[in-house]
């Protein structure tokens, strides 16, 4: 039994890399490659802000849809592993097309574009809600979780930051090697696929599932999918919450090279930058469970938001041009927002048990289906802010940091750091006041589920 616990925590956290590296290379650097790479003009440019906008947010509502096709999967391979296999292999073709160099213009490439990115978060989200909603079936055990949870946001932050620290100077190499900077891009697109790709594989053979569910095969037919979302109230409440935090967390990120290269006015600065608040975040990861031995979920939830909250604060009054205040600022931002991600994904595990307790019926993938959707929601949400001020500051059709006013550089910096801190908060009042499964409450959860038959028991030597 330990033996495969120790194997699921590895293989499960190895699949993550590559996923966060195509993840983040999409949602945090597409418009960048338009706007910086390709030079799109104008009119292009904000059609394809609107395609961004409108594709993620039908995908965010196709997420719990995608999760009820998951949860009424059933193949000799399981209902996760079959979603996970195409999934990855789809989201590789559509990331590579989305960085090809076609020779379109106008009409032609908004219409291409349209198509390949809406076929890109399709596939992204089969592979993302089977891949997570298999989390809860490795283990019911809360330090067990935590445990698969670490090691999987670690390798997850290890894939993202690499992509955040690397994205710029290792384009600029493949550019010099391969002749142009749009080529560079689209061989670092191609390399991370093939990451992304060989991390699947590991998680697909290596993990093995706990096997602890005692209950018949059931179905969610798919007019009962919003009922399931509702009448789970802790679902409900922690996904606004999510939601509101997730807004807030990727538009600041969003922001980041664009902060550094009009300014900060040095955009190498960046990659140093994302190098150390990757290590921050990793170390806070690997740190974590040593934290949940001495402290309640709720403590180390809030005092995740007082750093993250510092840490804003002192970037928004810092000189612009001042690294260590913003790298201090940047340090407290991304330790808190591990702790706060990490935690969001085990109240969302939780979930799953409280669901299946009060609603006799186990939904892991639809309920799971609520953390690409609020990723997405969080994502259109920042994409339209940032292209938005990008567009109207002036940033857009600047070349250096001196072609921007103050008045543009303002405004980033209110959309940067004031919007996204005001969504934080807002998110976690309503944690406070609405989500209540503490360790008691799960012990009570367990004990009943093992009272009406419904769940082994993970000590059960025929596990």
């Amino acid at each position: 039994m330990q033996t495969t616990l120790k194997r699921n925590r590895l293989t499960f956290g190895l699949g993550t890399i590559g996923r966060d590296m195509i993840y983040s290379l999409i949602s945090m650097y597409l418009i960048f490659y338009l706007t910086d790479i390709i030079k799109l003009p104008t009119g292009p440019m904000w059609w394809v802000a609107g395609i961004i906008l409108a594709a993620r947010i039908f995908d965010a509502l196709n997420d719990p849809v995608m999760g009820c096709i998951v949860d009424n999967t059933h193949t000799r391979w399981g209902k996760f592993k079959p979603w996970i296999t195409a999934g990855a292999a789809l989201t590789a073709v559509f990331t590579v097309l989305l960085f090809t160099d076609f020779k379109l213009e106008g009409g032609a490439f908004i219409g291409a574009f349209a198509v390949f990115y809406l076929m890109w978060g399709i596939s992204y989200t089969a592979n993302d809600i089977s891949y997570w909603s298999m989390l809860p079936a490795l283990s019911v055990d809360q330090k067990e979780r935590e445990k698969i949870g670490a090691v999987a946001r670690i390798c997850a932050n290890a894939g993202m930051f690499f992509v955040v620290a690397g994205i710029v100077p290792l384009t600029g190499l493949l550019g010099e090697r391969f002749g142009s900077l749009q080529k560079g891009w689209f061989v670092f697109a191609v390399l991370a696929t093939a990451v992304m790709l060989a991390g699947q594989c590991v998680t697909l053979f290596g993990v093995q599932e706990a096997g602890l569910i005692a209950q018949r095969r059931q179905s969610t037919p798919l007019r009962e999918l919003l009922r399931v979302i509702y009448k789970n109230d802790q679902l409900f409440f922690i996904a606004i919450a999510m939601s509101l935090f997730m807004i807030g967390y990727v538009t600041t990120a969003s922001f980041g090279l664009y902060f550094f290269k009009y300014a900060y006015g040095d955009e190498g600065m960046y990659a140093i930058f994302a190098l150390i608040l990757g290590v921050s975040q990793i170390t806070a990861l690997a740190v974590f469970p040593l934290f949940s031995k001495r402290f309640e979920r709720g403590t180390l939830f809030s005092a995740a938001i007082i750093l993250i909250t510092a840490g804003y604060l002192i970037f928004f009054f810092a000189p612009v041009n001042t690294m260590i205040f913003i790298g201090v600022a940047g340090v407290l931002i991304f330790v808190g927002q591990s702790f706060v991600q990490l935690l969001m994904l085990m109240f969302l595990a939780d979930s799953v048990d409280y669901g299946h307790w009060k609603l006799g019926k186990r939904n892991d993938s639809i309920t799971f289906s609520l953390q690409p959707l609020i990723n997405k929601m969080g994502g259109a949400i920042s994409s339209g802010v940032v292209s938005a001020v990008i567009i109207v500051s002036g940033i857009k059709d600047a070349d250096r940091a001196a072609d921007v006013s103050a008045e543009g550089l303002l405004m980033m910096k209110i959309a940067m750091l004031v919007f996204p801190l005001l969504c934080i908060a807002v998110s976690y009042f309503i944690y406070r006041k609405k989500y209540i499964i503490d360790s008691t409450f799960y012990a009570r959860i367990l004990s009943d589920l093992r009272g009406r038959g419904e769940l082994k028991s993970e000590a059960d030597p025929q596990q």
